[in-house]
């Protein structure tokens, strides 16, 4: 995995990436995710809750373009350690930890 990134700069949510961020997207995009798990309490009709959905990639996409900027090295170590070990959290916590040094929650 070399980068969390396409060419343009528009973040990849690749699996591995979406678990190094998911301290953050908890923080940054709870309300989002609040919302959105609500609809789909209140009203199992996929299209009703579309929008919500929608705010919900949104926030994730912008706070993972966000992160690359402020923190690109240590975010694509976490991010590729967390591929090259299959998402095992306790194989990456030296990255983990450099990455939540360099970007705080």
């Amino acid at each position: 995995m070399s980068s969390a990134v396409d060419a343009v700069g528009n973040p990849i949510p690749t699996s591995a990436v979406l678990m190094s961020a998911s301290k953050h997207i908890d923080i940054r995009c709870r309300n989002e995710n609040v919302a959105y798990l609500k609809c789909k309490k209140d009203d199992p009709n996929p299209e009703k809750c579309l929008q919500k959905g929608q705010q919900v990639t949104r926030c994730v996409l912008s706070l993972l373009k966000d992160l690359h900027q402020r923190c690109n090295k240590e975010m694509d170590a976490y991010a590729g350690c967390m591929y090259y070990n299959t998402n095992e959290f306790e194989m990456c916590r030296n990255e983990q930890k450099d990455f939540e040094k360099a970007c705080p929650y």
